[in-house]
């Protein structure tokens, strides 16, 4: 089986690797601050699901920063100068706030030389018509993604991880989004507790029958991570987590069910080891991808 992978993309347009810089907004999130409720959705950790993110700084500085990590991994024969990376916005979500101070903040990144694009982690309810406007002139400029956590269309699950948002809110945001000329990304979560396979095919499904298609789609392993509401049910209720053979055989069905035009950003996800309380294997992430890409090459 063929799949259309982000970094193998990315290096046909940019003819060189292109990593992510993460990078923060300074941002909350309506499900933390009591506008919906507090803690956020319950796999969340502190670090909002931005736990690799740079602390907030003055953008530059950030950059920079994130830079230092980078840099040492790309080819020494590639130039300082020449070297391109994306601006990637995760911590918490990024378009909740005001519209003027964050337009600020993601034109100061697109000023960057090196920056080829930006990457945009947020909610769909916060999506209002200033922010889709705001992302739309950031796109004239350079490439802006919109990364959306959709996570599962079952509502009863969105209940119990406290998403906050309907589906229907999810639908009116892509729209608007796809509308507005914006690449979209949705972020899938496998092994959401309460859910069966089917469950999970379910999502996938939904997200290959989407018109116009998701510009691409991360499958994120679900992570339960120390100081998270998750972390505190697994405790006192236990619910199966897959094996790591499970989850990767699961993630090839998922990869059938999308068309082949959908790019993939995502396999399984990194938990941070000092966090991560299960399941334990995915830790070992060279691991999972060498199993993973066997059974890709054999489906």
């Amino acid at each position: 089986m063929k799949i259309r992978r982000i970094s193998e993309e990315l290096k046909k347009t940019y003819g060189q690797k292109i990593y992510k810089l993460s990078l923060s907004a300074g941002c909350t999130c309506p499900n933390r601050d009591g506008t919906l409720g507090f803690g956020g959705c319950t796999f969340c950790s502190e670090g909002g699901s931005g736990d690799f993110a740079a602390d907030p700084a003055p953008v530059r500085e950030q950059i920079a920063a994130a830079r230092k990590r980078i840099d040492p991994k790309l080819p020494k024969t590639l130039a300082m100068e020449d070297r391109r990376f994306i601006a990637y916005f995760q911590s918490f979500t990024n378009t909740y706030g005001d519209t003027r101070r964050l337009e600020r903040i993601f034109s100061e990144a697109e000023e960057q030389p090196e920056i080829a694009g930006l990457s945009i982690g947020t909610r769909p309810d916060c999506l209002g018509d200033d922010k889709i406007s705001m992302l739309k002139r950031l796109n004239e400029r350079k490439p802006v993604w919109v990364e959306l956590g959709l996570q599962t269309i079952h509502e009863e699950t969105a209940k119990r991880i406290h998403r906050g948002y309907s589906l229907p809110v999810f639908e009116d945001a892509y729209r608007r989004l796809k509308d507005a000329g914006l690449t979209v990304i949705v972020h899938v979560i496998l092994g959401l507790p309460g859910e069966t396979e089917e469950m999970m095919l379910q999502t996938v499904r939904y997200l290959a029958s989407l018109c116009p298609l998701p510009d691409g789609v991360k499958l994120q392993l679900l992570h339960i991570l120390k100081g998270t509401r998750l972390a505190e049910e697994y405790r006192i209720h236990p619910f199966p987590l897959p094996d790591m053979e499970e989850y990767c055989r699961l993630v090839v069905k998922c990869l059938k069910i999308l068309p082949p035009e959908v790019v993939i950003h995502r396999l399984t996800g990194d938990g941070p080891k000092k966090l991560l309380l299960a399941p334990l294997w995915s830790a070992d992430k060279k691991r999972v991808l060498n199993m993973m890409n066997r059974l890709i090459e054999e489906a």
